[in-house]
């Protein structure tokens, strides 16, 4: 079969011949493969500096796509082996059927933007009706999405970060209601993020940068010390962009009620995992399929994979491999 073949950590996947995958037991069933997102996480895997990079070389890259069973179903499906390859291997029970309006591209691009949107929100952040959601860096495909989730599940107010300012107001049409550029200097951003949270306290903040525009969101959300009370506030980083260190004073956190977590493959739950895939992503398909949720993509063909790789995608859009 043809594949996205990677040979070495740090370099570019290579179209190539691969041997065809074979199950190794009754649980392993083949997929004929029609489309695969590249996402940060498939770079970050094969360059070798991420905590899951591959440990085993020559190996097909891509975590997850869409395909047909060889009984006829169109599925979404995370890959026992690499999923950007003519065929793959994965687990006869855990796929999900996709409904027929949604296309291949979409399909493959949407699930990785539902696990750092939606499990962010649902599952770390713990997101009730009628609060107050930030999203810092919210330009990108995923941080997008997070928007259109957090107005779906019942947020009162939606403020955006991010330093695109044509997709900072492109955000305002999926359910942003304040956006604060992160073009301008250190105290203009801390002083808008101030009074969005003074009028209107902050319950919720996904980040999709950490480094410094944390640090200024920290430092607005900051309690008052003696004789104030502060606002529950949990921030959960989903992603590094902007730098993988802040610096973090203990005052900080002793004079606020501000919780920090995470949201990642390692911080999520056996359980909070059987739900996404068995209940969150089956709905966020069928909003998909009903105009309901919106993911842009960009589309290349396998050959095309050196190149594809490479591409900087157009801001706002996941780029997918159609095979």
């Amino acid at each position: 079969m043809k594949a996205a073949v990677l040979h070495q950590l740090g370099s570019l996947p290579k179209y190539e011949d691969f041997a065809d995958p074979v199950p190794n037991n009754e649980n392993e069933i083949l997929i004929n493969v029609k489309a695969a997102s590249i996402k940060n996480l498939d770079k970050g895997r094969a360059s070798g500096k991420h905590y899951a990079s591959y440990k085993h070389l020559p190996v097909v890259v891509g975590i997850d796509g869409v395909g047909i069973l060889e009984n006829g179903q169109r599925v979404y499906a995370q890959g026992i082996t690499g999923m950007i390859a003519e065929k793959a291997l994965i687990n006869k029970n855990n796929y999900v059927e996709l409904p027929d309006k949604i296309d291949d591209a979409t399909a493959a691009a949407l699930p990785n933007a539902v696990l750092g949107a939606g499990m962010a929100l649902l599952y770390r952040a713990q997101i009730k009706e009628n609060e107050v959601i930030l999203i810092n860096g919210a330009t990108g495909v995923t941080g997008s999405l997070a928007v259109q989730l957090a107005k779906y599940y019942g947020a009162s107010k939606i403020a955006v970060t991010g330093r695109n300012s044509v997709q900072l107001e492109q955000l305002k049409s999926l359910g942003a209601d304040i956006i604060i550029s992160l073009k301008q200097d250190d105290e203009a951003i801390v002083h808008q993020l101030k009074e969005f949270n003074a009028s209107t306290p902050v319950d919720i903040v996904i980040d999709y940068l950490w480094g410094k525009p944390v640090e200024l969101i920290l430092k607005s959300l900051k309690g008052g010390g003696v004789n104030h009370f502060s606002h529950r506030a949990r921030l959960v980083t989903v992603g590094s962009m902007a730098g993988e260190h802040i610096n973090l004073e203990s005052g900080t956190l002793r004079s606020s009620a501000i919780e920090i977590l995470g949201s990642g493959l390692g911080s999520i739950s056996k359980e909070d995992w059987q739900q996404y895939t068995s209940k969150i992503l089956p709905e966020m398909f069928h909003l998909a399929a009903n105009g309901r949720l919106a993911i842009e993509t960009e589309t290349e063909p396998l050959f095309n994979i050196k190149h594809a790789w490479q591409k900087e995608a157009t801001p706002g859009k996941r780029i997918v491999v159609m095979l």
